[in-house]
């Protein structure tokens, strides 16, 4: 087989050597080139794939799966669902990270390895932009990510999808193709066919670089900032200083604090002030946001008690839709 070392990033590669890794595989492109080129680069993994089944494909997706991790010796975790109503990405999305959670928590991964790669970055890129987002939502997922008790790692994050496919096509590697992919009736697959993919055909490397650099100021801006927010929800750096960030925050939001308040919140983990805005501590970061009582679902109630999200917070994240996998990583900025 060809060796390909150099579609894989040597940040990433450092990471997973001697650690114990579980690879999320779908059948797909990515993750099937994924799985071969950690195989080459002799990484130690096993994998984990979540029928929706929702196409015909899945059931034989799943069976390539199966034959892959019994040929080279992985252990092999599946979990099929079926899910009801709209926002299908989002319901997905939690299903999968809360099953690759389970399974990190309890065979003791270190890390989860994801086949992100840039044209996804690009991709998200786009869509944060049209939504009209900051600078933490813009870049999205990092190459090495940190969650409060393993890591996300994507090797792939500055490698073409082109670049994968011809991978796969010179080493005769089967793989499947998600067919819903293509349809332009999702404003998603509009971006990527119409904008992201023919962008990164001519410019791959100046887009590459640009990342680069976003990233390094990402870092700088973020080591020297005391708090990010979504919408109404602030989380900041739990320092000496912290109960000063507090007062501010709730002034801009409309709310003064008193004395006793002040001292409440410095003795308190957890509180609710005047039955309108939610205050919870932890570890090296605090939480704020507006206090709400909606129904959440068990889905994303279990997605939040796994990354210790507080019980308060959730139903404010659950109502206004936030992006929760971008909260958790917000979180973990300021715990390590």
């Amino acid at each position: 087989m060809q060796q390909s070392s150099d579609l894989l990033s040597q940040n990433a590669l450092k990471e997973l050597k001697n650690s114990k890794n579980l690879l999320a595989f779908s059948a797909g492109v990515d993750s099937s080139a994924l799985f071969f080129l950690l195989l080459n680069n002799n990484i130690d993994f096993d994998i984990a794939i979540v029928d929706y089944q929702i196409r015909q494909s899945s059931k034989d997706e799943v069976a390539y799966a199966k034959e892959l991790a019994k040929k080279y010796n992985k252990n092999f975790y599946y979990h099929q669902c079926k899910i009801d109503g709209g926002n299908f990405e989002k319901k997905a999305r939690d299903i999968r990270y809360g099953f690759f959670t389970d399974l990190i928590k309890r065979y003791h991964y270190q890390n989860l390895i994801t086949a992100h790669q840039l044209n996804d970055k690009l991709e998200w890129f786009l869509m944060q932009m049209i939504k009209g987002a900051g600078l933490v939502e813009l870049l999205g997922f990092d190459e090495i990510e940190n969650r409060d008790f393993y890591k996300i790692i994507r090797p792939l994050i500055e490698t073409s999808k082109e670049s994968l496919l011809k991978f796969l096509d010179q080493n005769s590697i089967k793989y499947f193709n998600d067919e819903s992919n293509k349809s332009l009736k999702y404003k998603r697959n509009i971006i990527r066919e119409k904008i992201s993919n023919p962008l990164l055909r001519e410019y791959e490397g100046g887009i590459r670089n640009s990342f680069r650099f976003l990233h390094n100021d990402k870092k700088y801006f973020m080591n020297n900032l005391n708090y990010v927010n979504f919408e109404e929800l602030y989380i900041i750096k739990k320092d000496q200083h912290y109960i000063r960030y507090v007062d501010k925050i709730l002034k801009k939001l409309g709310y003064v604090l008193s004395k006793k308040q002040r001292d409440e919140i410095e003795r308190l983990d957890e509180l609710v002030i005047s039955n309108r805005y939610v205050i919870s501590k932890q570890t090296g970061a605090i939480l704020i946001s507006p206090y709400s009582k909606v129904k959440m679902n068990k889905d994303f109630k279990d997605i939040c008690r796994i990354h210790k999200i507080p019980s308060k917070i959730r139903p404010y994240i659950y109502e206004k839709g936030l992006d929760l996998n971008e909260i958790i990583k917000s979180i973990a900025l300021f715990l390590h």
